[in-house]
């Protein structure tokens, strides 16, 4: 007859299993580790109970995670002691230690369903309970799903609580910080809050718990669950009326959305950044090593013939069609395996983006897609491989609709869209850009062999220069928002004949998701232009009109238009304004230490010709503003006059961290900074007397 032991308590070691499992940044509260990998646990027995006996002990340990009873799921698994773990499956040893404790070394399977799990110990039928641990993927163990061989690479895009997002255009990106805040106490619980209140757990409990063995699953699940269209999710999307809500703009990190959506439900309100940095923190949370990728010249096909055709009356204003081009759209790539393609060759990044645009399987969601699959046009390759190919890679046509009915086609452009992909660098904040993963350089053989694989019969040929009007716009250099400045259009003929045109240059506020705002600015003219000869068109963007009218966005798009009406010829040049914004200073005095007051000076010169009200600064960073973001109210802050406050911060972690600032009022929003520090725990250390950043 085997031995019993007599436990008397089980310490789970948490300290240095969350060392060597990389979690230490979740806190010391509770047992957190990473599958395929052991953890460790040391077994009390009871004063005067005998020691432990290798030879003569035998017991079963049980890890259970959900509700489903069965093997065969993962979800609930026995297994006995072996003279060492294996690192494929779920396996224990034990060894008698000092003081008559055992030491218990348990390795989870690399292909568990990670989740919240329960652990005991069953002998002669009496179960006794070891306690509870979260178990999360792991980017560090080789036969994880999403396995990462880099370590700098793991350290940015796991273990990273700090980014920066790229907003702007094509040829003006500017970026933005961002606080995942992935290891904030409570985020970790909420993320897995937010698998337990997925579609698939409504209608399959067990398979939904189960499937949760497969990043490819937890990735598109997220991208249903961080928008709210289908579901309580985390975020509702809006992009005109914002009064009963936060605007988008105004957010600088996920741990108080989230924390939100916890108390209360759906949070108003988010955009694609907003959506693609929430979908990040929880990513990396769960252990999926992902990225926020910026592309610009967005596509949005909403026909799926890989086309996006805009549509002009003949006085060149837009009408309504189901295609668009966004400034800029954001969304994630993730790091794993695609087993389920069952075909080499599509294993890394993939694309899922939490932007509620079109639906998938009856969802809003999109993705997984594997980067490479879109590269080589491998449109077949789950999921929804056709939309995202179309957003880096459409081409554009544009008709101009007679008064007739009928359409006329007068420009194009095959390499207009997906520009200047974009993301953070690998341990510095420097952009990287990642064009060349989405598509081969437009117009080369490979390029050509894409096309012809994803079918794309309409693809437009390349025009060199011939013979006809040319028309463009030409932009002042300092267009800040609050001043006034002149844009300019140039119609150079390059024909042996005259031309009489009409002459147009308008402009009017646009979102970056292209929707048209209200016109600020419209002149136009007749003009005759010789062989040879340029003809100018001035129009001034005054503050006056264009500042009632414009997105916290601070875009404008300027369009030229000419109508040869005695040729039936329609030309056409657009460029985008994003003003600049103002500096947006911020400076730290005092020692960066723990437990030490850190003042941070914060200053922001109101560049407009009137009155700011409603001002206010906001302050976040991980380990210095107490879980919850800081809001400085400042009320009204006169034409050409410095909004500035002073906030005192304490330090309660060591370690590197960001602090961000937000500077938010009625007329100006979305202006944005942030300050890397290391923050310092022993007395020996440097003291920071003053660092400044604009």
């Amino acid at each position: 007859m085997s031995q019993v032991l007599e436990i008397e308590r089980c310490d789970l070691d948490i300290k240095s299993n969350k060392r060597s499992h990389h979690t230490e940044q979740n806190g010391e509260d509770r047992l957190i580790v990473r599958r395929g990998q052991p953890f460790s646990l040391v077994l009390h027995l009871k004063a005067g109970s005998p020691e432990f006996n290798p030879e003569e002990t035998s017991f079963t340990l049980i890890v259970e995670t959900g509700t489903l009873l069965g093997k065969e799921s993962d979800t609930k698994v026995s297994f006995g002691l072996k003279d060492s773990t294996d690192d494929k499956e779920w396996s224990a040893s034990a060894s008698k230690a000092p003081g008559n404790t055992v030491a218990l070394n348990i390795s989870s399977s690399p292909e568990a369903p990670i989740g919240l799990y329960s652990l005991s110990l069953l002998q002669q039928g009496q179960s006794t309970s070891l306690g509870a641990f979260v178990l999360l993927f792991n980017a560090w163990c080789p036969r994880d799903a999403v396995y990462m061989r880099s370590e700098t690479k793991r350290q940015e895009y796991v273990l990273s609580q700090h980014g920066l997002l790229y907003r702007g255009s094509a040829t003006r990106i500017h970026h933005k910080p961002w606080n995942f805040s992935q290891f904030e106490p409570g985020i970790l619980d909420i993320c897995l809050k937010i698998l337990d209140e997925g579609l698939n757990v409504v209608s399959d409990t067990d398979q939904d718990c189960s499937e949760r063995r497969s990043p490819v699953y937890i990735t598109r699940v997220l991208s249903a669950m961080i928008n709210s269209n289908d579901n309580q999710g985390v975020l509702v999307g809006e992009w005109a009326e914002f009064e009963d809500g936060v605007h988008p703009s105004t957010w600088i990190g996920s741990g108080d959305i989230l924390r939100q959506w916890a108390d209360s439900g759906p949070v108003c309100y988010g955009q694609c950044w907003v959506f693609a940095a929430v979908d990040c923190t929880v990513s990396r949370a769960l252990g999926i090593p992902c990225r926020v990728v910026t592309n610009f010249s967005s596509a949005h096909d909403g026909n799926g013939n890989l086309l996006i055709e805009k549509m002009y009356d003949e006085d060149g204003e837009r009408l309504e069609d189901p295609d668009s081009v966004w400034n800029f759209h954001v969304w994630v790539e993730s790091w794993m395996a695609r087993p389920d393609l069952e075909q080499a060759g599509f294993d890394g990044w993939q694309v899922s983006d939490a932007t509620p645009q079109e639906t998938s399987e009856g969802v809003f969601c999109c993705g997984p897609v594997p980067v490479s699959a879109i590269r080589e046009g491998e449109l077949t390759k789950k999921f929804d491989a056709p939309f995202v190919f179309a957003e880096v890679n459409a081409d554009v046509v544009e008709y101009v609709k007679l008064s007739t009915g009928d359409f006329v086609t007068f420009s194009g452009s095959t390499d207009s869209i997906g520009q200047n992909i974009s993301t953070k660098a690998v341990g510095s904040d420097k952009r990287r850009d990642i064009t060349h993963h989405y598509k081969y350089p437009e117009g080369s053989e490979e390029e050509r062999r894409v096309f012809e694989k994803a079918q794309h019969r309409n693809k437009l040929q390349k025009k060199g220069e011939e013979p006809g009007l040319r028309i463009k716009i030409k932009l002042a250099k300092n267009m800040v928002v609050g001043s006034d400045f002149e844009v300019y259009s140039v119609l150079a003929n390059n024909c042996m004949v005259a031309k009489s045109c009409s002459f147009m240059l308008y402009a009017r506020a646009v979102r970056y998701n292209s929707t048209r705002g209200a016109s600020c600015g419209f002149i136009s003219d007749t003009v005759t232009v010789t062989p040879g000869e340029e003809k100018l068109l001035f129009l001034k963007l005054k503050y006056s009109d264009y500042g009632k009218v414009i997105s916290p966005d601070r875009m404008i798009q300027v369009t030229a238009f000419v109508n040869d009406k005695e040729n039936g010829e329609y030309h056409k040049a657009e460029k985008l304004i994003v003003l600049d914004e103002p500096d947006l200073e911020v400076k730290l005095t005092g020692e960066a230490r723990v437990g030490q007051p850190l003042t941070a000076e914060l200053y922001l010169l109101n560049p407009l010709p009137e009155a700011l009200q409603d001002c206010s600064f906001t302050l976040e960073g991980v380990g210095l503003t107490q879980e919850k973001p800081i809001t400085i109210k400042l009320g009204t802050v006169a034409s050409k006059q410095e909004a500035k406050a002073s906030v005192q911060l304490s330090p309660r972690e060591a370690g590197f961290t960001v602090l961000l600032v937000d500077f938010d009022s009625d007329k100006l929003k979305n202006i944005k900074n942030f300050i890397p520090m290391v923050v310092m725990s022993d007395a020996l250390s440097p003291s920071l007397n003053t660092i400044a950043m604009t």
